[in-house]
């Protein structure tokens, strides 16, 4: 105790209410389990005492709270997040309509259309990652509420922290792990069920072509409902948002803002999934080809988590997540090749069981619904904390 007093002494100083300590400790990594050795059942617990211990530097009178500002809709986020879609629909059209070197021609420019707007959208909506760092990060030792944006000098930690949210306002970036990841599974998705079907037929014995009937099948129709599920992606991440404003608008504590913000987080996952799955059946019935509802809803449940968790300043555990997914993914391509060596058919065992039993699909939807639960799990933890929503610096 005497050490975190001496350590967060100018925050405690300068705080109003408990609240503003506890989120500050939470914001520099104090958890729970840090509170339990002080002998209290949660942070803001510990707040309380340290709020209580502290004298005041001066008696300030608390001032009139800033208005929420709510994250607004904007034209420009709306239009990029409707072009890795259309990019997608002109690229399966095109396909369909020539053959030979032109398809590859479309195939080639499709990818890095697609690729670009997908980009453009990520980096601008309410699906941005956080710049490098935050602008109100405090020194090494100390928290300054009123570094804030959006803070003033007495304020409340819900009018430090709801003055300048906005989630989805600044660009970002991602490690280069995550991006291939990222591709590795949508090309799996693309063209992996086909390959896998291939490698365990004795193939493949020719390249793919494109069209649904070749040799190795590709499913357009889940890759192209993805590439239009990023609307409803930005649209979720915009109502999360939403909600966080609100849930810190009418909290006092830090429970308080946990179940205000857990109801938006779950509508979210929710109606994104719905709308994926409308996506699936619209795009299935269109170019009469499969929906793939159980490996295309996996997956988008795993990015929509990888990406949400990403802008709320969360890398490392959604990285490992789509790495996890796609070594999995990998290596039930390379165990059934690696099993045609003199002596090593036992390794093409494990996934020639699991096709047995749920057919090529079983491999995508174990590995991006293990992954996307686990993921699931990872932000009712994090993106719930009133520090996953505090605000960010300018953008980059």
């Amino acid at each position: 105790m005497k050490a975190l007093l001496h350590r967060h002494r100018e925050l405690c100083e300068r705080a109003v209410d408990p609240l503003e300590i506890a989120v500050g400790l939470e914001a520099q990594g104090v958890t729970d389990r840090t509170a339990a050795h002080c002998r209290h059942r949660d942070v803001f617990s510990l707040a309380e005492e340290l709020h209580a211990r502290v004298p005041r530097t001066t008696e300030r009178p608390s001032p009139e709270p800033h208005p929420l500002l709510v994250p607004r809709v904007r034209a420009g986020w709306l239009l990029l997040t409707l072009l890795p879609g259309a990019f997608g629909a002109a690229t399966v059209t095109g396909l369909r309509l020539t053959q030979g070197t032109p398809r590859l021609l479309v195939a080639l420019g499709g990818l890095l259309a697609v690729a670009l707007a997908t980009r453009a959208a990520l980096r601008h909506s309410p699906l941005a990652g956080p710049p490098g760092r935050r602008a109100w990060r405090p020194a090494p030792g100390t928290a300054d509420w009123r570094t804030a944006p959006g803070a003033h000098a007495g304020g409340t930690a819900t009018d430090a922290l709801a003055g300048r949210i906005a989630p989805g306002a600044h660009a970002g970036r991602t490690t280069i792990g995550t991006r291939v990841w990222t591709l590795w599974l949508l090309g799996y998705a693309l063209l992996g069920d086909g390959l896998l079907h291939a490698v365990l037929t004795g193939g493949p014995d020719a390249p793919p072509t494109g069209a649904p009937e070749g040799p190795w099948p590709t499913a357009t129709a889940p890759a192209l409902a993805l590439l239009l599920a990023c609307a409803p992606a930005a649209w979720c991440a915009h109502l999360l948002a939403v909600g966080a404003h609100r849930g810190l608008a009418g909290s006092r504590t830090l429970r308080q803002f946990t179940a205000a913000v857990t109801p938006p987080l779950l509508g979210a996952y929710a109606l994104f999934l719905a709308a994926l799955a409308a996506l699936l059946a619209l795009c299935g019935t269109v170019l009469h080809q499969p929906a793939a509802y159980p490996q295309a809803l996996s997956l988008g449940a795993l990015l929509l988590s990888a990406r949400l968790l990403t802008a709320h300043r969360h890398r490392r555990v959604p990285a490992r997540a789509l790495g996890a997914a796609a070594l999995l993914e990998a290596l039930a391509l390379a165990l059934p090749t690696a099993g045609r060596l003199p002596g090593c058919a036992f390794l093409a065992v494990p996934v020639q069981t699991l096709v047995d039993v749920g057919g090529e699909a079983a491999v995508p939807v174990l590995a991006c619904g293990t992954a996307a639960l686990a993921l699931l799990w990872h932000a009712g933890r994090t993106l719930t904390r009133a520090s996953a929503h505090a605000p960010t610096g300018a953008p980059e």
